[in-house]
């Protein structure tokens, strides 16, 4: 039987952790890449050993996890769960396909009233979001004077043919060397998600049964915890799977759903997203999960403290709601000056910051809580949510 109560959690020998990265088109070699080498910076300074062994197998892509940690051992199997090939077959599209996306993403959040409704949320991460569909059309300008530049000079209809051959080529160009600037990549993330008006595309739908069905077969196996991490877009595909996962009170492992630098309104406030707020409040409700979210102001990528569940006005019936506990890694205290320091200006590790290493770690430690000897429940569930959460309803779309 699973307990609720934190005081009641029993230690972890054997775990099972689940991560589901964000709108990424490279395999998982990385992540376990950044794991090893974070986990040895975070076993260096909070004085706990830490060993990280590769287990590369297909789609069972992942590492094994073994911990000393207060004098007690645990085991953790980390599993990545691939979707990289459906990013890649968003991003595969021409350049003009790009365009057309841009439009019809655009026009989506500004007539839906999404966008001003996310900018009441949080106007840091929707001024980033305005950046890719600004530096396209900057592409467009600038490849259009140019080549009307050059036309001109040239004159007459071969000057009109060379100037399109220039305009059409230096558009192309700048989808080629996009991985500088990462505006079409970041379109695309939009893009992707914002399809059919924000409902959940048909393959991957599938794809989250399959990972439905690879965290139910960790419950049912020997293992004292399940735990599934999701970052950044990853994280609605978390709950997503969560919200899949059959409920069962009398298993014996705990299920804990961590989710980091979350952008969940960003699709939920959609109107098409009826089956994303629906799970958001199915799983809020549910007493066998142990939901974690964690942001921080500080990555201006993510709705930082903001309740998913609340702000989309879908949270369950007062006194129904279980979760998410909101809580900030509070980097001005766990970061070293060193590592402050080597943070500026650089925005995409600071949004990857919670899957690495933190000089003076306090609740919040990655390593501990995928290979340490306490669940999620037991480490976090005795505590509050950070005061200054936000919680008012803001989505102008609500309907399940």
């Amino acid at each position: 039987m699973t307990s609720t109560d934190p005081l009641h959690e029993p230690d972890v020998s054997r775990r099972a952790v689940f991560f589901i990265p964000g709108f990424d088109p490279f395999g998982p070699r990385r992540y376990r890449e950044l794991y090893r080498k974070q986990a040895q910076v975070q076993a260096e300074a909070s004085g706990y050993s830490i060993e990280v062994a590769g287990r590369p197998r297909g789609d069972d892509y992942g590492w094994t996890v073994r911990t000393v940690i207060d004098g007690k051992s645990t085991e953790a199997e980390v599993t990545v769960l691939q979707w990289n090939d459906l990013v890649r077959g968003a991003m595969g599209r021409t350049v003009w396909d790009s365009y057309g996306e841009m439009l019809r993403t655009v026009h989506l959040y500004l007539r839906s009233g999404t966008f001003l409704a996310l900018w009441r949320l949080r106007p840091i991460p929707m001024l980033i979001a305005l950046y890719p569909p600004i530096l396209m059309i900057l592409y467009v300008v600038i490849a259009g004077l140019l080549a009307a530049w050059i036309g001109e000079e040239i004159g007459g209809i071969s000057g009109w043919i060379v100037g399109l051959a220039l305009f059409v080529g230096l558009v192309w160009f700048s989808r080629r060397r996009d991985r500088w600037l990462k505006a079409y990549y970041l379109m695309s993330d939009y893009a992707y998600t914002a399809q059919d008006r924000g409902a959940t595309p048909a393959e991957l739908k599938e794809r989250l049964d399959r990972f439905a069905e690879r965290v139910e077969a960790a419950l049912a196996g020997d293992v004292d915890e399940v735990l599934l991490v999701g970052h950044s877009t990853g994280a609605q595909l978390a709950v997503q799977t969560v919200a899949r996962v059959a409920a069962v009170d009398n298993r014996s492992a705990a299920l804990g759903l961590l989710t980091l630098g979350q952008v969940i309104p960003m699709v939920s406030f959609l109107p098409g997203a009826r089956d994303l707020r629906r799970d958001l409040h199915n799983v809020a409700a549910r007493m066998d999960v142990f939901w974690l979210d964690v942001s921080t102001p500080a990555d201006g990528a993510c709705f930082a403290l903001s309740d998913p569940v609340a702000v989309t006005g879908v949270a369950p019936e007062e006194g129904a709601k279980q979760g998410p506990k909101v809580v900030s890694p509070a980097y001005g205290r766990t970061l070293s000056p060193r590592q402050v320091a080597a943070l500026r200006w650089r925005f995409f590790i600071k949004h990857i910051q919670y899957l690495r290493a933190f000089e003076r770690a306090e609740l919040y430690d990655y390593f501990r809580i995928t290979g340490g000897p306490q669940t999620l429940r037991g480490r976090f569930g005795s505590r509050g949510s950070t005061a200054s959460r936000i919680e008012r309803v803001l989505s102008p779309h609500r309907d399940l």
